[in-house]
């Protein structure tokens, strides 16, 4: 018999009251029922997005949100700053592309977070940069960016900051409004212990002046519809009912926790699971001063297999962590900690990879990372 065990950058594994929530009978969508569903379901999005301003909800992956981001702000010839340090940050580049968006790419080395001062060079360039995409966390690379600083500096200008904060949101701080972010999309599948299927988006009074006057093609992913229909709580077309139904679930567990638990856990996990890294002689990917509390990237040793290494956690033990992707693949491996694991599911991802990199020849004191990382949780 074997378990499985998810510690991958999303999905992550659910809460058993969430898969509960999502058994439930269905309903039709165009009732009272529904109303006070999706009310209870936006209003408690504001709380974790920390907004005043309307979220809306998509029947997307998060990248469909991103979409939205793009087609509601834009027109064709626009020009707008992405940053560019991992596969997220280039899929900015691409979906502006796609509509004949201008695009000045930030190229950041994989593995650093943007300086916000490259961002503040580029506006002060250019007085027609219609909005800055970037991404609050990096899962490729195991990145966080400085939102908050770069915030301040696009809030004195005429663009709007658009962030991409599928994998952070719900496990990290992201204050929407008090750092000035003008539109912040996410995605079910990650902090908010979701399957995939939900995109969401907030947007704010600044971005709405944009949004009037943008002339991107668009139909389904049209904020304009969303706002009317969610003015009158109702949505445009029809969502993902018992999704949302579990998304209720799963802010109903956040708010039990307190965001401000929920980001001390998951710093936590973080911290013991780059001290068991470190234990055991490997190095981390990211640079020390971008690493992310949602995702540990973590660099191959030498002479070990790295896909190989992710295909046997997986396949052998049922323990299954995400490789490196694009450039990377093969050559680091993610551990996830952010959503509905905790640290005992930490305990047991690193004694796997211990005992396969053990039998993959690897050198090193057998127990040193589950030492280092029992050490942080005890200290709590």
């Amino acid at each position: 018999m074997r378990k499985n065990y998810l510690l991958t950058p999303g999905p992550t594994p659910l809460p058993p009251q969430v898969s509960e929530a999502m058994a439930r009978p269905i309903i039709h969508h165009r009732t009272p029922q529904f109303q006070v569903i999706l009310k209870e379901a936006t209003e408690g999005l504001k709380y974790i997005f920390q907004t005043k301003n309307d979220v809306f909800i998509f029947a997307s992956s998060g990248t469909g949100a991103m979409e939205a981001a793009v087609v509601n702000l834009c027109s064709s010839q626009d020009t707008v700053i992405t940053v560019e340090g991992g596969k997220f940050g280039e899929r900015w580049t691409e979906i502006c592309q796609s509509y004949g968006v201008n695009t000045e790419v930030i190229k950041v080395e994989w593995g650093k977070a943007v300086k916000p001062e490259e961002v503040e060079i580029r506006l002060k360039a250019n007085s027609k940069i219609k909005a800055v995409f970037t991404t609050l966390c990096e899962t490729s690379t195991g990145v966080v960016n400085d939102i908050k600083a770069i915030g301040r500096i696009v809030k004195d200008s005429g663009a709007v900051l658009v962030v991409d904060a599928i994998s952070g949101l719900a496990a990290i701080d992201l204050k929407t409004d008090e750092w000035n972010c003008d539109l912040v999309v996410s995605g079910s599948q990650k902090g908010f212990m979701l399957p995939p299927g939900l995109g969401f988006i907030s947007v704010s009074q600044k971005a709405w002046g944009i949004i009037k006057e943008a002339r991107c093609p668009r139909y389904y992913f049209d904020l304009i519809k969303a706002k009317k229909a969610l003015d009158k709580i109702d949505t445009p077309f029809t969502p993902a009912i018992s999704l949302i139904v579990a998304l209720n679930e799963s802010i109903r567990l956040i708010k039990e926790e307190g965001l401000e638990n929920v980001f001390r856990r998951h710093r936590l996990m973080a911290e013991a699971t780059r001290r068991a890294i470190k234990a055991m002689g490997l190095s981390l990917y990211p640079s020390e001063d971008a690493l992310s509390d949602v995702v540990t990237a973590v660099k191959v040793p030498e002479g070990v297999d790295g896909e190989k290494l992710v295909k046997t956690m997986r396949d052998v033990y049922g323990v299954t962590i995400a490789g490196g992707q694009s450039e990377l693949k093969g050559k680091i491996f993610r551990i996830a900690h952010m959503g509905y694991i905790d640290e005992f599911d930490i305990i047991l991802c690193i004694s796997c990879l211990e005992k396969v990199l053990t039998q993959m020849g690897y050198k090193f004191v057998l127990g040193a990372g589950i030492k280092a990382a029992e050490e942080i949780f005890l200290k709590g």
